[in-house]
């Protein structure tokens, strides 16, 4: 009891009410690291090693190159050993996570398991830089408790929500630069289904000219290409880039070509309205974001204007009665 005394009489003295909060703070995350490395260890199950043999990893050599990638991946990958802590274990949080990273232009394997790494390591590295900044402040002067709890948590609180607010910005912008470069490579899809060319040439067209302006669009029509070629179902492959995406315009036009195809109507008609109907929205949002305009400027108006001029028009009378009253 004495040497624990003697232990919690600096702390006391130091930290004042806090030192018990401090304390207990501190064995558990003291307790956490060294309880982390073993829940994070996973060890390989026995069956999936007699699956492994069984079916051989030998493949043919038109194939040597994809596993050359995927093996050059996987040695990459070093937190698939910590995938059961970094990855949600329910399928529809892992989905909802997964097409999440995919909004934002993430499309690897280990993007969720990224994400909550960021996360990780972000809020606890903010928390210890925070403990130790709050630790050096209460040594040159008294802190206060409402600073010393905002100093700790604040940082950690900022580093866990940073890579959140990152994908959320990186799908606002992802999504603006697809509405943006859709009515285009629509018009271009329109004008090669015309020519006579395929719906699936029409895409691999548009994937290549869009690439240098709209390089998100490009991927995102590049997908469906190779999809297609791969041997899934077109309908299938429409659906799945409109869920990607999360765009209005893309959700109409995936029905639009999807009601064409069930129903076997003319390809280059649907296009073709649905064309005329992107081109008169553009003109609508133009005309929208032109009658804006004044409506925002008043206020700037108002700031830079009116006090500029209230100055030179009153200025020179306040300045004579000033004069006046002064000489009276």
């Amino acid at each position: 009891m004495g040497l624990l005394a003697s232990l919690y009489a600096p702390l006391q003295s130091q930290f004042g009410p806090l030192a018990p909060l401090m304390i207990i703070g501190g064995l558990g995350l003291a307790l956490i690291l060294s309880v982390l490395p073993f829940l994070l260890t996973k060890k390989e199950d026995g069956f999936s090693k007699l699956k492994a043999q069984r079916e051989g990893r030998d493949v043919s050599a038109n194939a040597k190159s994809t596993e050359n990638l995927l093996r050059r991946d996987e040695k990459n990958d070093k937190l698939k050993k910590f995938a059961s802590f970094l990855e949600p274990q329910d399928a529809d949080s892992f989905s909802a996570a997964k097409m999440r990273m995919l909004q934002a232009g993430y499309r690897s394997k280990n993007a969720v398991r990224m994400f909550h790494f960021a996360q990780f390591t972000l809020g606890l590295g903010l928390l210890v830089l925070g403990i130790l900044y709050t630790l050096l402040l209460s040594m040159k002067a008294e802190v206060s408790t409402q600073t010393m709890i905002l100093a700790t948590i604040g940082p950690a609180g900022a580093g866990y929500y940073l890579p959140q607010y990152w994908v959320t910005r990186r799908i606002q912008t992802r999504q603006t630069e697809i509405t943006e470069g859709f009515p285009d490579a629509l018009d271009l899809m329109l004008v090669c289904v015309e020519a006579g060319q395929s719906l699936d040439q029409s895409i691999n067209r548009i994937a290549k000219e869009a690439r240098a302006g709209y390089p998100a669009l490009a991927d995102e029509f590049d997908i469906i290409a190779q999809e297609v070629k791969a041997g899934k179902e077109r309908t299938s492959v429409l659906k799945d880039m409109a869920a990607r995406v999360n765009v209005g315009d893309i959700t109409s036009f995936v029905t639009t070509l999807v009601q064409s195809a069930t129903f076997g109507t003319s390809i280059a008609e649907a296009l073709r309205m649905y064309s005329a109907e992107m081109r008169d929205k553009r003109v609508m949002k133009a005309e929208e974001a032109a009658n804006k305009l004044p409506t925002k400027m008043t206020l700037g108006t108002m700031m830079f204007t009116l006090p500029p001029l209230l100055v030179i028009l009153i200025g020179p009378s306040l300045h004579g009665i000033t004069k006046m009253l002064g000489s009276g």
